[in-house]
């Protein structure tokens, strides 16, 4: 099953700039910006900024294993790039 990949950015209330992935199975923008949102939360920061012109879908890739798990259990995965 395909995985959609969404480019991320957000900004913490330090002013420290994170940088992930979102990895969902449905391409939507919304639900995106969602995913990532409740993912900030779960990492103690609630208060981030991420808009959706910062979560930008970037593309469709094949299954990706190591995340098989976060994608069955919460619908999304996240893929830590910079500042994370």
């Amino acid at each position: 099953m395909a995985i959609h990949v969404y480019d991320t950015y957000a900004t913490a209330s330090s002013g420290k700039i994170l940088h992930f992935d979102v990895l969902q199975r449905v391409k939507d923008d919304v639900l995106a910006v969602k995913y990532a949102k409740a993912w900030l939360a779960e990492i103690g920061e609630p208060d981030a900024n991420v808009k959706s012109g910062n979560c930008a879908f970037c593309h469709t890739t094949a299954d990706l294993p190591q995340f098989e798990h976060d994608l069955n259990e919460k619908g999304y995965a996240i893929y830590k790039l910079e500042g994370c």
